[in-house]
């Protein structure tokens, strides 16, 4: 029987698993993917929800309200790291978890989900970076007045194979107080962002605060717009996190970073790295191109431009 109903869509898709294959081998590898993706469709029964279907590495599932899918969402994350090795190994490589939500009207028929909420879902895993949950703007207002304290609006983001550009917020991970815990066990205040200052060609930015993130690429509507054939529409992704500026790329001809300190080009695929002192930015080509369009940036310290007390 044909349904249309009112649904929030869950995307969650696994990635790693690559890696894993060359380091354990199929065997081995193949029970960690299928235990994790077993892990992950036991969470959506347990919240509420319904799988729909498994894709590979990841799954697809439908909840009554946005509500019980971002619980799911935050009980993926937390729980995937009860997955190990059934060799005992530390050392192998990690899954990531990337999770896309959408809210909307959705036809059921046949066991399975079509609608537009169900294309959004999937295409924000295409702009998630390693375990963030990404929800367009229907999920957050169906979330309580605390959920919605967790989500940050990246601005309007242009979809693979859509026209009208969807808003898109990241939910951040649950917080357990206004306090971070140390290596040692001691609490320290969260820290205010500091700035951080992009320049390509004569567009001369600082960022800080309110304005963050920042997202880089070739759309009109992103927060950096960088005008070249080889940059994504959505490339790349500025936060503040855990104390300092985190880097992601989003893109499908990856991100570049070479540090003033140093002669070294980190490559981003999909990944993520923080951003300290100054440095280069390259996107959609490496940095030895000469031609590559490239992003200088600087992390300003703003209690050091504050004007001192005489002595």
């Amino acid at each position: 029987m044909t349904q249309i109903l009112q649904r929030t869509v869950l995307f969650a898709d696994l990635r790693g698993s690559t890696a894993l294959y060359e380091t354990l081998g199929n065997t081995e590898a193949t029970t960690v993917v299928t235990r994790s993706v077993a892990l992950i469709s036991q969470i959506v029964s347990t919240s509420g929800g319904v799988v729909v279907k498994t894709l590979g590495d990841g799954l697809m599932a439908v909840f009554a309200d946005s509500v019980s899918a971002v619980v799911a969402a935050d009980e993926m994350h937390d729980s995937l790291d009860r997955i190990v090795p059934p060799s005992g190994q530390r050392s192998v490589p990690v899954l990531k978890l990337q999770v896309g939500l959408a809210h909307g009207e959705v036809v059921e028929m046949s066991g399975d989900c079509f609608g537009d909420a169900v294309n959004v879902a999937a295409r924000l895993l295409d702009h998630a970076g390693d375990n963030e949950t990404l929800a367009t703007a229907s999920v957050v207002a169906g979330l309580s007045s605390d959920m919605r304290e967790r989500c940050r609006s990246l601005d309007k983001v242009q979809l693979r194979g859509r026209v009208e550009p969807v808003h898109v917020y990241l939910i951040e991970g649950r917080r357990f107080g206004d306090t971070a815990a140390t290596a040692y066990g001691e609490l320290l205040p969260q820290a205010e962002p500091e700035g951080i200052r992009l320049v390509w060609l004569d567009l001369n930015r600082v960022y800080a605060g309110p304005s963050l993130p920042v997202v880089l690429g070739r759309s009109p509507q992103v927060t950096y717009c960088i005008d070249d054939s080889r940059v994504s529409r959505s490339h790349a992704r500025i936060d503040w996190h855990g104390g300092a500026f985190q880097l992601t790329d989003l893109s499908y001809n990856g991100t570049y970073v070479r540090f003033s300190t140093g002669s070294e080009i980190v490559s981003l695929r999909r990944g993520t790295c923080t951003l300290h002192g100054s440095g280069l930015i390259g996107l959609g080509a490496t940095l030895t191109d000469p031609t590559a369009p490239c992003v200088r940036f600087e992390v300003l310290k703003f209690a050091d431009t504050q004007p001192q007390d005489a002595l």
